[in-house]
C-alpha cells in the first residue's frame, strides 16, 4: 500500500470536497499565457465531479498582502470552466457567510472556486483559526498541489489534520515519479544538475552525491568547480569564492563513491548574444578573453555515455545558456538522447525546476520524459532531501 491515501480510498458522493490545487498561472493583461497547471489538475477534478463530489477549490494567486483584486482568482476560475467544459462557480470570499452560502448551494458534481487563500494572513501563517474556518466548508480534503507541498500553510498542510486527507491524481503521479527517481530508484542512478550558480544548489549537490552513482555538473556552476580544481575559465561566470565549497562536494563524492562528470570542453565566445561567433576549446585551453557558454561536443558525448549507463535519470538545470542559440546545443542534444532512451524503455527519466521545464520544451522532448515536474521550489527541496509538510500530512 502507498504511504499516502489516494482517491481510491475516498468516498466523495454527496460530500463537500475541499481540493487544494495550483492555479498560480502566468498571466499578462488578464490573459493566461501558460495553462499547464490548469491542465494538470483536470483529471482529479473530473474524477471527483463524476463521482458526485461537491468540489470546493482552494488556491492562491500571486503574493498579495491582504485583499488585492489584481490577484483575484475570478479570471482563472473562468478559464478552468473552459478547460473542464462545464460551469465553474466563483465566490469572492474564501471563508465566512459568502463562501458558506456558495458551498451550501452546490449540488453533486458541481464545482466552486473560492477567492485567493492568500487574501488572508492566516493562510501563510497556518493560523489554526483560519484552518478551522476553511474546514467548516468541507467534509474531506484532497491535496493536488505538489508545487506548494514544501510550505506548511493552512490550505496545504493545516487542513490535512482536521479532515480526512487524500492525494489527488496529480499529487499521486508526482509522488510516484519522485519515489522512482530518488527514493527507490532502479540503479544505476545518474543525476544531471546545471544552472548558473552553485550557491543556490549547495544542499542539492551535497544530498545527491550521497544518493546517486554519477553526477553530471553543467551550466555556469560547472565553472566554479573547474576553477576550484585550478583550471583556467577565462571570463566565464563563476562563484570563485565558493571554491572551497566545490572542493568539499568533490571530496564528499569520492567518499560516497559517486562519479563526478564535469565538462572536458566548452563552447566559448567573446560575448553572450544570439549568433555570437564561437569555438569549442578543451578545458585546458580556454582563452583568457572568452567565456564558456555551453558544454562542448566531447562533453556531450560523455554525458550521453552516462545516460546510456543509467537505469534512472534525475535532471535539474540546463547544461549551458540554452536561452540563446547556439548555446542551447549541449542541453538539447543531451535532452533528446535521454528522451530517446526513455522512449525505448531503457530509462526512467524524472526532471523538474523552472529552467529545466523550459529547456526540455525548447528541445521538444518534455512529453517524452517519464515525468516532468512543474513544481519549482517543492521539486528542489525534495532533491535536497528536505521534508515536505504538505506531503507528510497526507501519509496514512
Amino acid at each position: 500500500m502507498k504511504a499516502f491515501r489516494t482517491l481510491d480510498q475516498a468516498d466523495v458522493k454527496g460530500k463537500r470536497v475541499l481540493v487544494r490545487v495550483d492555479l498560480n498561472v502566468p498571466m499578462e493583461n488578464g490573459r493566461i499565457t501558460d495553462a499547464t497547471r490548469i491542465e494538470r489538475i483536470l483529471p482529479t477534478l473530473r474524477e471527483l465531479s463524476d463521482k458526485g463530489g461537491k468540489l470546493v477549490i482552494l488556491a492562491h494567486f500571486g503574493r498579495p498582502k491582504g485583499r488585492d483584486l489584481k490577484d483575484t482568482l475570478r479570471p482563472v476560475a473562468e478559464a478552468l470552466g473552459q478547460h473542464l467544459k462545464k460551469p465553474v462557480a466563483f465566490a469572492d470570499e474564501t471563508i465566512g457567510p459568502v463562501a458558506e452560502a456558495a458551498v451550501a448551494a452546490l449540488k453533486d458534481g458541481d464545482i466552486l472556486v473560492l477567492e485567493n487563500t492568500r487574501f488572508h494572513a492566516g493562510e501563510e501563517k497556518n493560523d489554526p483559526a483560519f484552518v478551522k474556518e476553511l474546514a467548516k466548508l468541507g467534509d474531506l480534503y484532497v491535496n493536488d498541489a505538489f508545487s506548494t507541498a514544501h510550505r506548511a500553510h493552512a490550505s496545504t498542510e493545516g487542513l490535512a489534520h482536521l479532515l480526512p486527507a487524500f492525494a489527488g491524481r496529480t499529487m499521486e503521479a508526482e509522488l510516484d515519479a519522485l519515489t522512482k527517481g530518488l527514493e527507490a530508484p532502479t540503479r544505476p542512478l545518474v543525476a544531471i544538475v546545471g544552472g548558473a550558480k552553485v550557491s543556490s544548489k549547495i544542499d542539492l549537490l551535497e544530498n545527491l552525491v550521497k544518493k546517486v552513482d554519477a553526477l553530471v555538473i553543467g551550466g555556469g556552476m560547472a565553472n566554479t568547480f573547474l576553477h576550484a580544481m585550478g583550471m583556467g575559465i577565462g571570463k566565464s561566470l563563476a562563484e570563485k569564492d565558493l571554491a572551497p565549497t566545490a572542493l568539499r562536494i568533490l571530496a564528499q563524492a569520492r567518499e560516497s563513491n559517486c562519479a563526478i562528470i564535469l565538462p572536458v570542453d566548452g563552447i566559448c565566445a567573446y560575448e553572450f548574444k544570439a549568433g555570437a561567433a564561437n569555438h569549442a576549446y578543451g578545458m585546458d585551453a580556454i582563452p583568457d578573453d572568452q567565456m564558456i557558454l555551453d558544454v562542448g561536443p566531447q562533453s556531450v558525448e560523455r554525458i550521453n555515455a552516462a545516460i546510456n549507463d543509467a537505469a534512472t535519470l534525475v535532471w535539474n538545470g540546463p547544461l549551458g545558456a540554452f536561452e540563446i542559440a547556439p548555446f542551447d546545443q549541449g542541453t538539447v542534444a543531451a535532452a533528446r538522447h535521454a528522451a530517446a532512451r526513455t522512449k525505448a524503455g531503457k530509462l526512467v527519466s524524472v526532471a523538474g525546476g523552472g529552467d529545466t521545464v523550459s529547456a526540455l520544451n525548447h528541445a521538444g522532448v518534455a512529453d517524452e520524459f517519464t515525468y516532468v515536474s512543474t513544481a519549482g521550489g517543492a521539486f528542489l527541496e525534495w532533491l535536497e532531501g528536505k521534508p515536505l509538510p504538505g506531503v507528510d500530512a497526507l501519509k496514512a
